[in-house]
């Protein structure tokens, strides 16, 4: 009988346990309906909304600039050899170490040179004798005229010996060509330096220069004088200013580009040899209509942009001006004002129902308004 009563206690307590379940079932799908249909058409519409980022057009400055990369590059720069053979005595000079043109660089062994010019003065002093007595022998008619025409071509022949000895000589010590600084030095004390070898290679860093290979359709844009901005990447967040300095009047054939010497000062952080991003501003203008560069479609057709225009996205086709900065210049299709999409344009279709977001929550309680008023009567 215990038994009886147990099963029929089970029974019934997993029956009860089912009818509860169903209960709460059916009323959460109730619930769930109530609140499907208690959405408005202007909270569903939000829904089914793409959300887009915009930007207003505006009015704002913007530069027409060619942009380039090239390194820098001294202005002057010079490779120092040796003029003469010898063992160099004294290197006065180090890396780093500025010099001045004219300055003595180092001191190569003249003994060899001094004698050579010691024997071309001694030869020089005897024909200049010689040639001094034949002319008094001449009007005595005791030498000939030819001779005294042959004393005079040796007599020169011997000074022009003796003035390549005296310049031979000076070469003993190498001197700077140009004003700047030492960039490397390769000769030390007692080597044998040959005659052409270069020993030392001096920099003018006081003024730089960068080349750009421009496009023959910018030929008659750019202009010397004009001014250049330029960002090292050795040098994140530091920008320099320059000018145009020369502009080739000519196309090469070859490459259908023409040179654009662009000049720096030297005085800063600047070192040649740096790679520098160049950009050369050839017209401004101080009121131009922009919307970001990013809003532009990216479809391979002609610019154009979304416009967000009641809610919907419409597709406006755009004459463009300038691009400068991350703005683009819209000389025709939109005023003052209108709302371009920058974020989301993937997925608009012309007639798109569109979402700004950070209005979204302005739009639901717009839609939220009336229905709390008609629940209140």
């Amino acid at each position: 009988m215990s038994r009886f009563f147990s099963q029929h206690s089970r029974t019934g307590s997993c029956a009860a346990a089912l009818l509860i379940s169903t209960s709460l079932l059916l009323g959460g799908c109730k619930a769930g309906g109530e609140e499907a249909q208690a959405k408005t058409p202007d909270e569903q519409k939000a829904v089914d909304a793409v959300p887009v980022e915009v930007a207003k057009a505006t009015h704002r400055a913007i530069a027409a600039s060619y942009t380039g990369t090239a390194a820098m590059e001294a202005r002057a720069e010079s490779q120092v050899v040796a003029k003469t053979s010898g063992v160099a005595l004294a290197v006065l000079v180090e890396e780093g170490q500025v010099v001045r043109a004219g300055q003595a660089l180092v001191r190569l062994d003249p003994d060899r040179s001094r004698l050579t010019v010691a024997q071309a003065e001694a030869q020089l002093r005897k024909l200049e004798n010689s040639y001094h007595r034949a002319e008094k022998l001449v009007q005595q008619q005791l030498v000939s005229a030819a001779d005294v025409d042959q004393l005079r071509y040796d007599l020169e022949n011997a000074r022009a010996q003796y003035r390549m000895a005296t310049l031979e000589l000076s070469y003993t010590t190498v001197v700077a060509p140009i004003s700047g600084v030492v960039a490397s030095r390769d000769i030390k004390p007692g080597n044998f330096v040959q005659i052409n070898s270069p020993i030392i290679r001096i920099v003018d860093a006081s003024r730089l220069e960068a080349t750009l290979n421009v496009p023959e359709r910018e030929i008659a844009k750019l202009k010397p004088g004009q001014a250049v901005g330029m960002i090292a990447d050795a040098l994140p967040g530091q920008q320099f200013t320059g000018t145009v300095d020369r502009v080739a009047p000519v196309v090469d054939n070859g490459t259908g580009t023409f040179r654009v010497v662009t000049t720096f000062s030297g005085e800063g952080d600047l070192q040649p040899g740096m790679f520098g991003r160049l950009s050369i501003n050839y017209d401004q203008r101080a009121d131009a209509l922009v919307v970001p560069r990013n809003a532009l479609l990216e479809d391979g057709g002609e610019p154009a942009v979304f416009v967000v225009r009641d809610g919907k996205a419409q597709r406006a086709t755009l004459k463009l001006g300038y691009d400068d900065a991350g703005w683009i210049e819209v000389r025709e299709g939109l005023k003052v004002g209108d709302e371009v999409v920058i974020a989301g344009k993937a997925a608009l279709r012309e007639g798109s129902a569109v979402q700004v977001i950070g209005q979204e929550k302005k739009v639901v309680a717009a839609a939220k308004a009336p229905a709390a008023e008609a629940t209140k009567q």
